[in-house]
């Protein structure tokens, strides 16, 4: 079976800021925020995990999270949020 990537969005409810990232491993990496391993993310937990999708490479995966931070990325996904949650729009 092929390998995923996944690119993910975290909500910091102590600051109300997402964090936008990638990783191999959705789990383990969702655990390494939330236990204060990662240091961008260490000072703003506690953290939920708003958002993720998976890509089928890195190289991939790369782009779409450098997509998913610029202005329409961060337009795209608050539509997207939107959808599924009354709240989606004070998600992003």
């Amino acid at each position: 079976m092929k390998q995923f990537y996944y690119i993910y969005v975290l909500r910091s409810l102590k600051d109300e800021k997402n964090y936008t990232g990638y990783t191999k491993n959705l789990k383990l990496r969702f655990e390494q925020h939330t236990n204060g391993e990662v240091e961008s993310t260490r000072n703003r937990r506690p953290l939920v995990l708003i958002y993720f999708e998976g890509c089928l490479n890195q190289q991939d995966a790369m782009h779409r999270e450098k997509y998913l931070k610029t202005h329409y990325g961060i337009m795209y996904l608050k539509n997207r949020l939107k959808q599924w949650s009354n709240e989606g729009s004070n998600l992003i």
